[in-house]
């Protein structure tokens, strides 16, 4: 499929989407959110892909919102209704999206993007990446979901630092506090991310749905209503034929042969 402002490639079962504005240092226009919102779908809907990988192109992740494409639409345009319209519908789309979904983190991670950053189940970080909230500078508040999920990772009160300082956090900090799984050396960023979304791919990719769904519901359920629904998919886990797959394998001392279902 043909994207202006992304790179869309599937191979090994792993769909890779590289946000690719560049020379923009991949700022997110209405465009490009959506085109990588319809990525995300059509990952979604393809069984030969059962994990993705979401990167930026050059020398960052992405820099956030591009102001200056905002600010053509002008006076009356409703901020909230863009969150609602566009990134909103991005972050919930990689939240329930049931494929493990590999952030490999290149450059900055500002605003916006950092938001979907850290919407990545797992996020892999180049030694020279960096995650800034720059919103308090020009006075707004961060959106883009990372109320939802920086105070999750790292805690309130250094989010909420984060936000009020506008101040760039390193990799080797981002990792210490939790913000992100690993980091890597910045030249191999892009081979060990595709390593990682390999494996990933070759696993019982239908339970790491599965797993993702019951974690982030236990995020704001009571322990009870998390215990429920974890009986409830361990329940859909055990009746598939991965779960057979694996128990055949076990007991005959052999690797197992995943299907993702």
């Amino acid at each position: 499929m043909a994207y202006e402002t992304i790179l869309y490639a599937v191979a090994d079962g792993v769909a890779t989407i590289t946000l690719n504005r560049p020379a923009k240092l991949n700022a997110f226009n209405d465009e490009m959110i959506g085109e990588t919102l319809d990525a995300l779908r059509a990952a979604g809907r393809d069984d030969a892909v059962r994990c993705i990988v979401l990167t930026g192109a050059g020398r960052a992740f992405s820099s956030g919102q591009d102001l200056a494409a905002f600010q053509e639409r002008g006076d009356a345009v409703s901020i909230a209704e863009h969150l609602r319209h566009g990134y909103h519908r991005l972050i919930r789309q990689m939240v329930t999206l049931e494929k493990p979904i590999v952030g490999a983190i290149n450059g900055i991670a500002a605003g916006a993007g950092c938001g979907v950053a850290l919407a990545a189940d797992i996020r892999v970080a180049a030694a020279d990446a960096s995650f800034m909230l720059a919103f308090s500078r020009i006075g707004l508040i961060p959106d883009s979901g990372v109320n939802w999920f920086l105070p999750r990772l790292i805690g309130y009160a250094r989010a909420y630092e984060m936000a009020v300082t506008a101040e760039r956090v390193p990799a080797d900090r981002a990792l210490a506090w939790g913000m992100v799984n690993r980091v890597v050396p910045t030249e191999q960023l892009p081979e060990i991310a595709a390593a990682t979304a390999r494996q990933l791919a070759e696993g019982p990719t239908l339970a790491f749905g599965l797993t993702k769904r019951a974690m982030n519901r236990a995020l704001t359920s009571t322990l009870d209503e998390a215990l429920a629904g974890e009986a409830y998919l361990q329940e859909v886990a055990g009746r598939s034929a991965d779960n057979r797959e694996g128990i055949a394998a076990f007991l005959e001392k052999r690797p197992p042969r995943f299907e993702g279902r």
